[in-house]
């Protein structure tokens, strides 16, 4: 299925910058190779195929993906669910194959999929936003990507969605700063953001888009990952949440970009205290030296998805936290959500549950 076409202006700057980026690789333009998005997806997730042991907790057996947080209780935390999410949500094109993609779904395909995490990268350009990875623009701005959550959230008015910003490439023509540009976005869909410095009740967030903030701002305004560390696993003690991340994203080696992923999927699984937010990035890429050191994202990406859903149907119940994946697709945001639930006991499939929250809060 082609991706929705949407009319946006380059701007002139990213053009010429663009074109020279084209002209220095035009000896490696036979090796483009553009995949486009997968068929529409069958939105409610299947029952596994294999029968659990009595004490094994199973996936749940009716999970509606496009709408699954309308069966979490308005008490619960979002610190305290498994969420699955995406790593440069819009990245869906590279002039080099390998080298800057990250997804085939766009974001309503994602959003219908159960992703409930986006990481957005925003270039500061002619006092807007455009998407970009690295330095390759994405075809869109982020005027596209807040309407696509708008609309979802109207569709959907139980779900929420959290949003990380950061600032990505360099800034040109600006007469005012990130943060100043961000809030004409805020105020543009104001009645969709949820700007408060700390994660709060479900209920107070249903059918809004949080914030993640991991741009300096003067004043306090979303979520704050700003002291963001460059490529380790790090907490953030910012007082309001605490972060515990994980970003290795230069791999070595697939086995140690794994064993850092599941140190921290162990980690929150295994925390009694569910006030800090979990992010696990699986997203990374490989240099290619005999390529100048050109980056390798799809070597990682599936290798990690085949682990990820290894993982996920081994440990098919507990909080593992934001897990940020490449290329996701349906199925892994499925085996995520469901670590959330277990089977019904036959008492309370009698009034008709399906799955229940793992613990009561």
């Amino acid at each position: 299925m082609q991706p929705t076409r949407r009319n946006f202006t380059k701007p002139t700057t990213v053009t010429m910058k663009r074109q020279t980026f084209i002209v220095t690789t035009s000896c490696l333009v036979a090796m483009v190779s553009l995949f486009g998005c997968k068929s529409e997806l069958q939105i409610t997730r299947g029952a596994t195929t294999e029968t659990p042991a009595p004490t094994t907790l199973a996936a749940a057996s009716s999970v509606s993906l496009d709408n699954w947080m309308a069966a979490i209780p308005n008490n619960y935390r979002l610190t305290q669910l498994s969420l699955p999410g995406t790593h440069n949500a819009c990245a869906r094109y590279e002039p080099l194959r390998g080298t800057a993609k990250c997804q085939r779904l766009t974001v309503d395909e994602q959003l219908n999929a159960g992703i409930r995490f986006l990481d957005i990268r925003c270039r500061h350009i002619d006092n807007t936003f455009s998407i970009y990875h690295g330095a390759i623009y994405q075809k869109q701005d982020l005027d596209a990507v807040l309407a696509a959550c708008s609309t979802f959230l109207d569709k959907h008015p139980s779900e929420c969605i959290i949003v990380s910003i950061k600032e990505e490439y360099h800034p040109a023509n600006n007469t005012r700063s990130f943060e100043a540009t961000f809030g004409d976005y805020a105020q543009r869909y104001a009645g969709k953001w949820y700007l408060g410095t700390t994660v709060p009740p479900l209920e107070q967030v249903r059918g809004k888009i949080v914030l993640l903030r991991r741009f300096e701002a003067r004043r306090p305004i979303g979520i704050d990952a700003s002291g963001w560390s460059r490529n380790s696993t790090f907490t953030i003690n910012n007082g309001d949440t605490p972060l515990r991340v994980q970003d290795e994203f230069v791999v070595p080696s697939n086995r140690a970009k794994w064993h850092t992923s599941t140190a921290l999927l162990t980690e929150a699984r295994s925390q009694a205290d569910e006030a800090s937010l979990y992010i696990n990035f699986t997203s990374g890429y490989r240099p290619r030296p005999a390529l100048f050191h050109i980056p390798n994202i799809k070597k990682v990406a599936y290798a990690m998805g085949n682990r990820i859903t290894r993982f996920f149907s081994d440990n098919p119940q507990g909080r593992f936290g934001i897990i940020v994946m490449d290329f996701v697709d349906e199925q892994k945001a499925a085996l995520v959500i469901t670590t959330n639930f277990h089977p019904a006991s036959p008492a309370q499939k009698e009034t008709k549950s399906t799955f229940v929250l793992n613990q009561a809060k």
